[in-house]
């Protein structure tokens, strides 16, 4: 198997901290259709979560809030840096994985057009090369490199600072993994919500798993002029 690679150690660095969050829902995601690197909005209910994100993280101590370049990663992200008149950074490095010829399609009509990929991809090979595309696809070694690598900097880069990373489901994989040790082969067995917050700690140089998971903030508003 193989392991994401050993964490470099550091010292007498203060900790980042690191609130990673998956974009809001879009009609592509309700109906399991692949995006990928392909250029998707959020849909109705995506800017409804976008907006109940913003409000729940209005509190927080947030020093930068960054995002990946795909819209619905933006759109999202700047729910939250309007609710709080920040500014709103661009990482292409947070993108979401590119599926080449996957894109697009539905996960049935991936395995009917491309079955031979199809099983390689569903088998965790992560040195699979995906069928060609409107983009290039990544392996999912190059992918988890890339993701994290773009994590690990903006986070070495601001030492003591509180991070709002929004990116994909295939990000925040990569950064489960990588903080928890999960080699690259072994299924997924842990949820991505969309508009989720997931905590990590940049810490001696470790990426350290805080809480995952966090979508409290996406239920209907209790009304207690009912009770």
């Amino acid at each position: 198997m193989t392991t994401p690679p050993a964490q470099a150690a550091s010292h007498s660095t203060p900790p980042t901290t690191l609130l990673l969050i998956r974009h809001g829902e879009t009609a592509w995601n309700a109906e399991r259709r692949l995006q990928g690197h392909l250029d998707i909005p959020l849909n109705l209910e995506g800017e409804r979560q976008a907006r109940l994100l913003a409000g729940a993280l209005a509190a927080e101590p947030l020093d930068l809030i960054v995002s990946s370049d795909l819209m619905r990663a933006r759109q999202t992200a700047q729910a939250i840096a309007e609710l709080r008149g920040m500014p709103l950074l661009v990482e292409p490095g947070l993108r979401e994985r590119c599926y080449g010829g996957f894109e697009g399609l539905l996960y049935s009509e991936i395995e009917a057009r491309f079955p031979h990929e199809f099983a390689a991809w569903q088998a965790r090979d992560i040195d699979a090369i995906l069928p060609p595309g409107q983009n290039c696809g990544e392996t999912f070694r190059a992918f988890f490199a890339r993701a994290t690598g773009a994590i690990l900097a903006l986070a070495r880069a601001h030492p003591g600072k509180t991070l709002a990373l929004v990116a994909h489901g295939g990000v925040l994989e990569c950064a489960y993994r990588l903080a928890q040790g999960l080699p690259l082969e072994t299924p997924r067995t842990f949820k991505v919500f969309n508009a989720s917050v997931n905590r990590f700690v940049l810490e001696e140089g470790r990426l350290v798993l805080a809480s995952w998971g966090e979508v409290g903030h996406l239920q209907p508003a209790v009304l207690d002029e009912l009770n």
